[in-house]
């Protein structure tokens, strides 16, 4: 569900268009929300849209109606709102009895009939293996409704679809068709088996019935998809809408509507169309002018010089109010419109023949310079679109640097902190006012098949927003390899701190600081659905106050949204869950076994292995088991008086972390909330031991 709705968030941003110059909403009203557009006659808020027209902000979220979640919204030239649904679904067992179902009812329209689902911007699917389905539509005829329309998808067996290809959809397996117009809402109508036509007993190969209206050209039929879950699958849909009355009342056309107190279309420069979907009208701007033509001044001129391939001109440009003039330079004329063809010089010829000579050489020379500086913009391009450019640039919030942005960051990479796992880091400086400073890392080389688990990667980091998780200032994608632009940390991993800087004192609060910090960092992945993979002290960065952030996801770019099975098996030995290592099952309870390992190198200052075979997991439960306390293997600079009952604790919470059973470790919002009270206990307990027990010494 999360991969699909990624899918067709990243669509609906690429196809999204370009916000006009001039208002766009009414004044003093929220203008977006979770960076959708919202233009009058929509709008957030009490007298910031039209009746019907309503839109709430929820989480970020833009909302229609009741919970409908809007992608996209448009004014001119289309009036249409994109929105995702849910799929309509029905579900049997093996004696072929319903055993769960959804008709995907859903309705746009309350007080006011606004809205249409468009004909010509939609299309219907069903897929099944012995079903048929339809909707419906318009007013009451010979039957219920005027217009009916569905498709029948068969297959009598398994054998039937292992001749289906993904990509095919003709009937076996998947059929789709046009949909009617005035389709004002929707339910889906799957045909029951009274009459012995559509038994669907013994078809545990194809267990569901589906259908769904989705946009044209953005589903293709898949296989997988007879057994995919439909109460987590949803699909953009393309919605008309029009200016029309009340639900029973009659909608007004342009010439009905110009002479009402309501019109809308009141900018200067608008003009009124009449619905092809449906009654009503909406209004778009008169030629020579773009904007919002339902706001007053909503219209404003076309700068049409600035866009010479929309409007061409082959000599001198200059832009008028609604159009614009083209003429030859001087020394140049045009026998016929210089928009359509190119000017030709007035110079005699011997004229033209010694300037040419003349500029022969030197044209000569640019070509050339031209053609490696094109060659160079060739291969930053092409380097670009290969490291998923074309979809990266359309996300909100993500800083896309150009190669000559990252030269400057890194002052030619002037300065190398070491060796991430890809490549080198870099150390850099934004050219903000505060002058952040960042740390530059590469990626792996990015080809045709790793596009999408690239710009996936970049997805779920630029999501995480927490203090304690490292974040993604932004990324170039000019080079070969494509470069990652993270926040600074300072004092290195938590591994340095610990076992390659012994002298640094790291006292028992600190260190359940950064335990705390860990904690929290991790549980708000988790809280995102979000599976680090390789939890381990290289992983965790200290900031220059010793604040720790959860870094290189590691095996987050190894699962599909929304899977739980690694394709393949790689972390760090010591630190692996064996139940991942053995099965290739991530979970979040995979991170808190790993997270274990790291408390125990907390509270012990050893590696996972140290000396000559020491395996510190193993060692730790061994002692732990046989004398009940890990007391002989902390750390000798924290072993004092007023720390042990702490230091117990937190050796007590990684066992519990490291047990063999998925089933019997915590989840890490837990883990993170004992933390938090033994860190309020440090105090409780320090305040004990300095007022209570030398009295009791003294008795």
């Amino acid at each position: 569900m999360r991969r699909a709705f990624l899918a067709v968030l990243l669509a609906a941003l690429a196809t999204a268009p370009k916000a006009p110059k001039g208002p766009n909403s009414k004044p003093g009203c929220q203008p977006s929300c979770g960076g959708v557009d919202i233009p009058y006659p929509f709008g957030i808020g009490e007298g910031c849209f039209r009746e019907g027209f309503e839109i709430t902000c929820k989480n970020s979220a833009p909302i229609l109606g009741i919970n409908i979640r809007v992608l996209n919204l448009s004014v001119t030239p289309r009036p249409e709102a994109k929105v995702i649904l849910p799929v309509a679904y029905q579900c049997y067992n093996i004696k072929g009895e319903v055993l769960h179902k959804d008709q995907g009812n859903v309705n746009f329209n309350t007080a006011v009939d606004a809205y249409r689902i468009s004909n010509t911007r939609n299309e219907l699917f069903v897929l099944g293996c012995n079903t048929f389905t339809m909707t419906n539509s318009g007013r009451k005829g010979r039957h219920q409704f005027r217009y009916y329309t569905g498709c029948v998808a068969y297959a009598s067996d398994s054998m039937d679809l292992e001749g289906v290809e993904d990509g095919t959809c003709a009937g076996v397996g998947c059929c789709h068709v046009d949909i009617p117009p005035d389709l004002t809402d929707n339910t889906m109508r799957f045909a029951n088996d009274e009459n012995g036509n559509w038994l669907h007993s013994n078809q545990a190969f194809c267990p569901c019935d589906y259908a769904f209206i989705v946009e044209k050209g953005h589903y293709t039929f898949r296989t997988a998809d007879l057994r995919m879950d439909g109460g987590e699958t949803s699909m953009p849909q393309v919605l008309d809408w029009a200016i029309r009355g009340r639900r029973g009342d009659s909608s007004p056309s342009c010439t009905e509507a110009a002479t009402m107190p309501d019109y809308v279309c009141v900018s200067n420069h608008s003009k009124c169309v009449n619905s092809t979907n449906g009654p009503g009208y909406f209004c778009n701007c008169t030629q020579g002018y773009e904007g919002n033509p339902y706001l007053p001044n909503g219209c404003t001129n076309i700068d049409e010089c600035a866009r010479p391939e929309q409007f061409p001109c082959h000599g001198v440009c200059h832009d008028t109010e609604g159009s614009y003039e083209c003429k030859c330079r001087p020394g140049y004329h045009s026998f016929r419109d210089p928009k359509e063809v190119f000017c030709s010089p007035t110079f005699p010829r011997q004229a033209r023949i010694a300037i040419g000579v003349g500029l022969g050489v030197f044209f000569l020379v640019v070509v050339l310079l031209l053609g490696l500086i094109m060659h160079q913009r060739k291969k930053l391009a092409e380097n670009f679109e290969m490291n998923g450019g074309n979809i990266l640039k359309r996300v909100t919030g993500l800083t896309i640097f150009t190669e000559k942005d990252l030269k400057k960051i890194t002052n030619n990479n002037s300065k190398c902190l070491g060796n991430g796992f890809f490549g080198k880091v870099y150390k850099g400086t934004l050219p903000d006012i505060s002058e952040t400073v960042v740390a530059v890392k590469s990626f792996i080389k990015v080809d045709e098949e790793r596009i999408e688990e690239f710009t996936e990667e970049v997805m779920i980091q630029l999501k995480m927003n927490h203090p304690n998780v490292l974040k993604l200032m932004g990324c170039c994608l000019q080079l070969d390899v494509p470069m990652l632009v993270y926040e600074f940390a300072a004092n290195g991993s938590l591994r340095d701190t610990l076992h390659r800087n012994k002298r640094q004192n790291l006292s028992t609060e600190l260190r359940l600081d950064i335990a705390i910090g860990s904690a929290k960092g991790l549980s708000y992945m988790h809280s995102q659905d979000i599976r680090h993979g390789d939890v381990k002290p290289d992983n965790i960065l200290l900031s220059d106050k010793l604040i720790p952030k959860i870094s290189d996801f590691g095996l987050s770019k190894l699962l599909k949204l929304g899977e739980k099975i690694a394709q393949k098996v790689v972390g760090c030995e010591g630190y692996m869950d064996p139940v991942f290592r053995n099965t290739g099952l991530l979970t979040r309870k995979s991170d808190v076994y790993s997270f274990g390992v790291v408390l125990l190198e907390l509270i012990s200052r050893k590696q996972m292995v140290y000396g000559q075979s020491g395996s510190l997991v193993i060692e730790f439960r061994h002692i732990y088991e046989t004398e009940h306390s890990g007391r002989s293997m902390f750390d000798e600079e924290i072993v004092a008086e007023e720390n042990i009952i702490i230091l117990e604790e937190i050796g007590k919470l990684a066992m519990q972390c490291l047990k063999e059973r998925q089933d019997g470790r915590p989840e890490m919002a837990e883990v993170a909330e004992q933390l938090v009270k033994l860190r309020k206990n440090t105090v409780d307990w320090k305040e004990y031991i300095e007022r209570v027990l030398p009295t009791r010494r003294q008795q």
